[in-house]
């Protein structure tokens, strides 16, 4: 029990009471608003290992937070995906943070500090995949249309067989008669 009112901080004590936030609700805070930037690939914890879906009464890897009264002091070790201005992704994870401490808890963020530790090529990986993909369809494609004729099956049926042709181009073949005849196509 002492362990877990040691997680407990104070904040904005009032005559009526006193509102506390458990260490691990400022840091599944952080941990989603951080996540939420584009261009973090993941937190990271000690071992590298990427955050996934945070459980109950656990302080997520890679998220250490401080609180001191209604002051808050929070450092994230992330992973950025590869192609992303490093600089520009930190500060947008920075300001993310910040904003959504103060709107969800009304406590004061001193400082964000954010550890690069990794770059991610997870998201690279996955378009050259499926350009490769793209791009052996593609190829497919080609192959099936350069094929020639006489390689390609055709199944007949009953409506389609080659009787019923001859009987089409002698029902042509008539048209073309009348036509060269009246100088007008025959309409029977």
């Amino acid at each position: 029990m002492n362990e877990y009112l040691d997680n407990i901080n104070n904040e904005n004590m009032h005559d009526e009471g006193q509102i506390t936030y458990a260490n691990e609700v400022v840091s599944t805070i952080v941990s989603v608003a951080t996540t939420e930037v584009d261009g973090i690939s993941g937190i990271s914890g000690s071992a590298g290992a990427m955050t996934g879906i945070i459980g109950r009464n656990k302080i997520p890897r890679g998220v250490k937070v401080e609180v001191d009264g209604d002051k808050v002091k929070v450092d994230i070790s992330v992973t950025v995906d590869y192609g992303m201005p490093i600089q520009k992704v930190g500060r947008n994870a920075q300001e993310n943070v910040r904003k959504s401490i103060e709107s969800m808890t009304g406590l004061h963020v001193e400082k964000v500090d954010i550890h690069v530790i990794g770059v991610s090529f997870e998201k690279e990986n996955k378009e050259m995949l499926q350009s490769q993909k793209i791009a052996m369809t593609l190829e497919a494609e080609e192959e099936q249309q350069s094929m020639p004729e006489e390689a390609v099956e055709v199944e007949y049926s009953e409506e389609s067989s080659p009787d019923a042709y001859e009987e089409d181009e002698n029902e042509v073949g008539d048209a073309t008669d009348s036509f060269e005849q009246n100088g007008e196509p025959d309409e029977t």
